[in-house]
C-alpha cells in the first residue's frame, strides 16, 4: 500500500473536451452552483420552520445532503481538471473520491428506502405512526443509513486497495471501482463476488420499496383523503427513486458493455450531476408546504415570511 501511494492515474476522459475548456469550465460551475443553491434552500427551509420538522423532511435533508456530498465529488475534481493542462488523480485521491462517491449512491439508495418505509407507516397506519417513527428512531435510521452506506464502501475500497495494478490510464473523468478493478493484473474474483453481493443487498431493498408501495396503492384507493397524501408526498418519492435507479443501470451496464467513451462518461456524470439536482427540485414543487415557505423566501417580505412560520 505505502508504494502505491506514489501511484498517479492519469483521466483521459477529458481529452475531447480541452478546445472548449472555458465553455465547459463555465457550464460546470454553474451547474455546480446551482445544485448546491437548490439543495441547501430545501435543507435551510426545513431547519428554520418548525412546523417542518417532521419525519419526512428530516429524511428529505438527508438526501439532499447526500446529494451535497456527491456532486462535490464529482465536480470540485472535474472544475479543477477544465482548468489545468494534465489530468491526473493520485492513488488516495482516487480512493478519496471513490469514497465520497460511493458512499453517497450507497445512502441515496438506502435514504429511499427508510423513506418508503416511512411513507408507508404514515398512510397505512397513521394511527401508530407517531407512536413508530419517534424522535430516536428517526435518528437511529439516519445512523444505520450513514454507517451501513460507509462500511459498504469501506470494505470494496479496501479490496481494491489490495490489487495490484498493471496500467495507470482510466477512460473516464472520473474514479470508479469497475475501472480501477480492470486496471489490475491479478485475479478480481473476490471483487466481483462482493459486487455481486452489494447487488443481491439493493435488489432486496427495491422489492421492500415495491412491496410497500403496494400496500400503498391500496390504501390510497380506499379513500380521497388517502390518494390525496399519496399524490402530494409518494409521488415525489417515486419520481426520485425512477430518476435515481434510472441513473444507476444505466450506468452500471454502460461501464461494462458500453463501447463510446463519451457516452460512458455522460453516464458516470449523471449519476452525480441528474439526482442532487432533480431531487429538492420534484420535493420543491410537490410539496406544498415546502413550496409555501420557499414562495414566502423568494417573496422578500419578512412581514409575510414572519406570519408564515408562525402558522
Amino acid at each position: 500500500m505505502n508504494e502505491k501511494v506514489h501511484i498517479v492515474f492519469v483521466l483521459n476522459g477529458l481529452n475531447d473536451s480541452l478546445t472548449n475548456r472555458q465553455i465547459y469550465f463555465g457550464l460546470t460551475l454553474t451547474s455546480y452552483l446551482f445544485t448546491v443553491f437548490v439543495n441547501l434552500t430545501l435543507i435551510l427551509t426545513v431547519c428554520l420552520d418548525k412546523t417542518l420538522h417532521q419525519p419526512m423532511y428530516v429524511f428529505l435533508c438527508n438526501l439532499c445532503f447526500t446529494g451535497i456530498c456527491g456532486a462535490s465529488s464529482f465536480y470540485l475534481k472535474l472544475l479543477s481538471d477544465l482548468l489545468a493542462d494534465a489530468h491526473v488523480i493520485t492513488y488516495t485521491g482516487c480512493l478519496t473520491q471513490m469514497l465520497i462517491s460511493y458512499t453517497y449512491i450507497f445512502c441515496q439508495l438506502n435514504s429511499l428506502t427508510i423513506m418508503a418505509y416511512d411513507r408507508y407507516l404514515a398512510i397505512c397506519q397513521p394511527l401508530r405512526y407517531w407512536a413508530l417513527m419517534t424522535g430516536q428512531k428517526v435518528a437511529l435510521l439516519l445512523l444505520l443509513t450513514w454507517c451501513l452506506s460507509l462500511v459498504e464502501t469501506a470494505v470494496g475500497i479496501a479490496l481494491i486497495a489490495m490489487l495490484p495494478l498493471c496500467s495507470h490510464h482510466i477512460p473516464r473523468i472520473l474514479c470508479t471501482s469497475w475501472e480501477v478493478v480492470k486496471l489490475s493484473c491479478s485475479d478480481t474474483s473476490a471483487n466481483n463476488l462482493y459486487g455481486i453481493m452489494l447487488m443481491t443487498l439493493h435488489l432486496v431493498q427495491v422489492i421492500v420499496i415495491l412491496v410497500s408501495y403496494v400496500q400503498l396503492v391500496r390504501s390510497a384507493a380506499r379513500s380521497q383523503e388517502h390518494r390525496k397524501r399519496f399524490a402530494q408526498t409518494c409521488l415525489p418519492h417515486l419520481l426520485s427513486l425512477l430518476v435515481f435507479y434510472a441513473s444507476l443501470l444505466f450506468d452500471s451496464l454502460y461501464s461494462r458493455f458500453g463501447s463510446l467513451p463519451a457516452l460512458q462518461n455522460a453516464l458516470a456524470a449523471e449519476l452525480l450531476v441528474v439526482p442532487p439536482i432533480v431531487n429538492p427540485v420534484i420535493y420543491g414543487m410537490n410539496l406544498k408546504q415546502i413550496r409555501t415557505r420557499i414562495s414566502l423566501w423568494i417573496s422578500f417580505r419578512p412581514q409575510n415570511l414572519h406570519r408564515g412560520f408562525l402558522k
